[in-house]
């Protein structure tokens, strides 16, 4: 079993309550970020699935913290992704898509969307936006967002930053039209 031993954590919390409009409810954005050792960096794995099961306590644990942090009433959106230190690849992000995803699902109740997500691989630094959407309606407008994270001294080349992101509320001043959330049927993840 590899070993994705953590070296630290980093939560961001947001609080919007205009973007230039008229001051609103304030809307809620966070993200929690792991930092971890790459097993696979420098060298090439074929299997990498089998990895994702030693993830699965991570993903638990920082969607807790990120809960915990937000507080769950009104979180009604979610994303993911990874930045891979320069010594990986885009593959050793995409492991985080089932302890990530899963762990936000099994942790929120219903929630039928597909979880949102992003990864690549980058210096030391670097950003990335994660995306956000609706947990149980893939076409509600107002939420397709993102938060932007980066931790000044990750990933190291053999490390990868986890991310897992909720939000409470869409956009700040959504007025895009389309599905709007008091029409979410919750059949599908879609509408």
């Amino acid at each position: 079993m590899p070993d994705f031993a953590l070296r630290r954590i980093t939560l961001q919390i947001e609080e919007i309550l205009h973007e230039g409009g008229p001051a609103t409810a304030p809307r809620h954005r966070a993200a929690i970020i792991a930092v971890v050792k790459n097993p696979f960096a420098g060298s090439f794995e074929p299997d990498l699935q089998a990895a994702m099961a030693a993830l699965k306590p991570l993903g638990l644990m920082m969607t807790d913290r990120l809960i915990a942090a937000l507080g769950r009433e009104g979180i009604d959106g979610y994303g993911k992704g990874a930045i891979v230190g320069a010594g990986g690849e885009a593959e050793h992000g995409a492991l985080w898509h089932v302890p990530g995803g899963y762990a936000m699902r099994e942790r929120l109740g219903e929630s039928r969307a597909i979880v949102p997500s992003a990864m690549k691989v980058a210096a030391m630094g670097a950003g990335l936006d994660v995306p956000l959407g609706h947990i149980n309606a893939a076409y509600v407008r107002s939420h397709f967002d993102a938060i932007t994270v980066t931790v000044p001294d990750a990933p190291r080349d053999d490390e990868i930053a986890f991310v897992l992101a909720m939000a409470k509320g869409g956009r700040v001043h959504s007025r895009m039209g389309g599905l709007e959330v008091w029409q979410i049927k919750g059949e599908d993840g879609l509408r």
